[in-house]
């Protein structure tokens, strides 16, 4: 999801680093018609990690195996991504929070924090809105809840996507390495710019979410600063502490200097708001 061109979003592919920890558990299972691969790594509460469009589990580089010191870490691959095979059914935000939901249900996991990153995240914020019931505390990164909220150069840019665009580059070269069908990268990619313009007006059921939630996003990310103040606002945050009430279970975190496709890059820094977050941790104040 949010590509501004080819070139940026295959750098999180080429870039992202290996993991440190001992090798994860890997399988397959069933669901809705695919065969989703995915892996469990760590000890603790169970948390789902979602990955953006275009990736797979190792381009989401070192923040999984951070997450896993503390937690059990349930990494999963869309449709068509990665190791997970294609079906002839779109990609929309609704049947991959569906497909998520099935996942938790075939691996038996009946509720967890979940953290997406930008399609993934999309996905993760359909998933609260979908089945709230199995989502305990939510973390997207690089999420919009409305289309009217993107930057207007990646507005401009959607129309004129074509998978000439992204076919003979390296993210094909990338997704060959791991595709169940090393011949199927045009139609995922023709799936995902459907995806690009598919409609988003998502005001109502956000405002109505009980699901905590940690927005972060990237001061040059692909959702205008304004758009995620607004989500922040629409899950109740946004008022000022210090004044005896208690603040908003939901949290808001903006990366300096950061672009759409640099926010995965830097994990420490996103481990250091998400766990906290998570934890339940909050900065001491002078106020009681």
């Amino acid at each position: 999801m949010f590509r501004t061109t080819a070139t940026l979003a295959a750098t999180i592919l080429l870039t992202s680093a290996a993991f440190a920890q001992s090798a994860p558990k890997a399988d397959t299972v069933e669901v809705n018609g695919m065969e989703m691969y995915y892996e469990i790594s760590g000890s603790g509460d169970p948390l789902v990690v979602l990955h953006g469009a275009y990736m797979n589990i190792p381009s989401m580089g070192e923040i999984i195996p951070m997450l896993a010191k503390t937690h059990t870490v349930y990494a999963l691959e869309f449709q068509g991504h990665g190791r997970t095979t294609d079906i002839d059914r779109p990609i929309t935000y609704p049947n991959l929070a569906d497909d998520v939901a099935a996942f938790m249900d075939t691996v038996a996991l009946d509720k967890a924090d979940v953290f997406g990153y930008s399609m993934g995240a999309a996905a993760a914020l359909q998933l609260a809105i979908r089945h709230p019931e199995k989502v305990d505390q939510l973390v997207t990164t690089s999420v919009g809840y409305d289309a009217s909220g993107w930057q207007p150069a990646f507005t401009a840019f959607v129309p004129q996507m074509a998978p000439e665009m992204f076919l003979g580059t390296p993210m094909e070269d990338e997704y060959k390495k791991l595709a169940v069908n090393k011949d199927g990268f045009r139609a995922l990619v023709e799936k995902l710019i459907a995806l690009e313009k598919e409609p988003m007006a998502w005001e109502a059921d956000v405002k109505a979410l009980k699901t905590p939630v940690l927005i972060i996003a990237g001061d040059a990310d692909v959702s205008t600063l304004e758009h995620n103040v607004a989500l922040f606002r629409l899950l109740g945050g946004g008022e000022m502490g210090d004044m005896g009430q208690p603040l908003s279970p939901s949290r808001l975190a903006i990366l300096p200097a950061t672009s759409h496709t640099a926010v995965i890059n830097q994990p420490e820094l996103l481990h250091a708001f998400i766990e906290p977050f998570l934890k339940g941790e909050t900065p001491a104040g002078f106020m009681p």
